[in-house]
């Protein structure tokens, strides 16, 4: 039975994105899907999320609570995709923080991050990965510092196999394998229903 939460994904055209909107229109009556290319707007909407077109780096506080206005749950699976680093810094960094900020204080926030955005930190500042791997661990840092209801999903190594049996485990393993695409949709619904878990690391390879 479709419930009537209201949920919003931002970083609704991601792969992730893409597994999980079907999973969770089927809880929700009140999906919405935030997009920047107006282009990706039909595919949102097939998928069974109501498409809302924002260039997440351009929102200033008021913007920001206006679009989350009323969500019970908040899923952050933007990303700018690795390349440039001030857009890396801006989208990853800086956008994820500014949500953060804006959230309902009664809404549940749940952050797709990865297994080791704790020690981003200890990554080489010269190493291209470096811009992910800081503003991953400093959004996720100030998650944890306030006092919204959150998850921090942490997978490993993404791949696009369909999901296999999910095991979660701890950042101290330096090989932990890695995580399809299809699983980590599967904990976003998952902790959306049953509420917030914290940081959750997990495999399924």
């Amino acid at each position: 039975m479709v419930g009537t939460m209201s949920i919003i994904v931002i970083g609704a055209h991601g792969k992730v994105a893409r597994h999980a909107l079907p999973l969770l229109a089927k809880m929700s009556d009140k999906l919405r899907g935030v997009i920047r290319n107006p282009d990706h707007a039909a595919e949102v909407e097939k998928l069974g999320a109501t498409p809302v077109v924002e260039d997440v780096t351009k929102l200033d506080d008021e913007a920001w609570q206006r679009l989350l206005e009323g969500a019970h749950t908040v899923v952050w699976s933007a990303g700018a995709g690795g390349g440039d680093p001030e857009r890396t810094y801006a989208v990853d960094r800086d956008a994820a923080i500014a949500s953060i900020d804006n959230c309902p204080d009664s809404a549940h926030y749940i952050m797709v991050s990865y297994w080791g955005a704790s020690r981003g930190d200890e990554i080489d500042e010269n190493d291209s990965f470096y811009p992910y791997a800081i503003s991953k661990k400093t959004a996720d840092e100030h998650l944890r510092s306030t006092k919204l209801k959150h998850t921090i999903l942490k997978p490993s190594m993404l791949t696009d196999n369909e999901a296999g049996d999910i095991r979660t485990g701890s950042e101290d393993e330096t090989e932990p394998g890695s995580t399809s695409r299809e699983a980590v949709a599967l904990m976003i619904a998952r902790h959306t229903a049953e509420g917030p878990a914290g940081d959750f690391c997990f495999v399924d390879d």
